[in-house]
């Protein structure tokens, strides 16, 4: 899915502005974080989710975070960089789809949800395809307890 949102959800945004309604600009629709555009991830529920213009464009989806000791740290940053087919060389793994957000290498990419990491987000593999293909080098990804 690139970037786009259901027809249902514009119809909604044009009425509640034509009644004078407005979401906060400082919220997105539908996720527990103030970024426009991006990613943003809530360690304490395991989800995730692409924000464009304002609202959520996909998810929740279910995700894995870092471990006690290696934590993935709250805030907001930037998409550094892409790369389809990284390897993990400090824990000599595979990672899929990779989205780096801080210059420590935290990133989202495939993984197993159901465990815990040395700090990256995982996702499965549909999730991890469409977070690679719809984040940009710039766009925001906003981490949130």
């Amino acid at each position: 899915m690139k970037k786009t949102l259901g027809t249902a959800t514009v119809a909604a945004a044009a009425a509640a502005l034509s009644f004078g309604l407005a979401v906060p600009a400082t919220a997105a629709t539908g996720t527990p974080c103030s970024i426009p555009n991006g990613a943003c991830v809530k360690l304490s529920t395991n989800q995730a989710w692409l924000i464009y213009n304002g609202s959520a464009s996909y998810g929740p989806v279910p995700a894995s975070h870092g471990m006690p000791g290696y934590e993935t740290p709250v805030g907001t940053y930037p998409v550094l960089r892409k790369v389809k087919n990284d390897w993990s060389v400090p824990y000599n793994g595979p990672m899929p789809n990779s989205v780096y957000f801080t210059t420590t290498g935290i990133a989202f990419h495939q993984g197993d949800t159901a465990s815990q990491s040395h700090g990256c987000v995982r996702l499965g593999p549909r999730d991890s395809v469409t977070f690679y293909d719809n984040l940009f080098p710039g766009e925001q990804v906003q981490v949130v307890a």
